[in-house]
């Protein structure tokens, strides 16, 4: 396997590492997918309902208010499609389409489904890649929002 191609499927399984790291509750395996000082921006979803959350910056941060947010009160399922790769060298930019479903583990008729948009800037960390910045922008959803993220 060329060193582009190698490249290419490690950047990419950064955000399967995202995605699969909360569907499992695998707070190990959802941090591997950040760098120390990575940021997530979920602004731009959270406005379709009204939601105006923080940019959350830092790994133990965005681990912490994910599985603050859903740890026993949210079943999470994400489908990780589309992903477009450009390398330069230790730096990387990917966009990708990804499918979140979000059930309240009491109640999975309560729900949120999204489709959403994702813009991934992500750096080399050894032989891996991780996330340096992620901005999440929502192009549909179904259910209640507002019953999984809040207001």
């Amino acid at each position: 396997m060329s060193n582009e191609l190698k490249d290419r499927v490690e950047i990419i399984d950064a955000l399967y590492r995202f995605g699969l790291g909360q569907d499992a509750k695998d707070r190990e395996l959802f941090a591997s997918s950040f760098a120390e000082d990575a940021e997530v921006d979920f602004r731009p979803t959270a406005a379709k309902w009204g939601g105006n959350p923080p940019v959350m910056i830092g790994r133990e941060t965005i681990v912490n208010s994910i599985f603050s947010l859903f740890d026993g009160r949210v079943d999470t399922s994400h489908q990780v499609t589309n992903p477009r790769v450009v390398v330069d060298g230790d730096t990387a930019t990917m966009t990708a389409m990804v499918e979140a479903q979000h059930l309240l583990s009491a109640d999975h008729g309560v729900h949120a489904l999204l489709k959403n948009h994702y813009d991934v800037e992500l750096v080399r960390d050894g032989a891996r890649w991780v996330i340096r910045r992620v901005r999440i922008s929502n192009l549909w959803l179904t259910g209640t929002p507002t019953a999984i993220f809040g207001g």
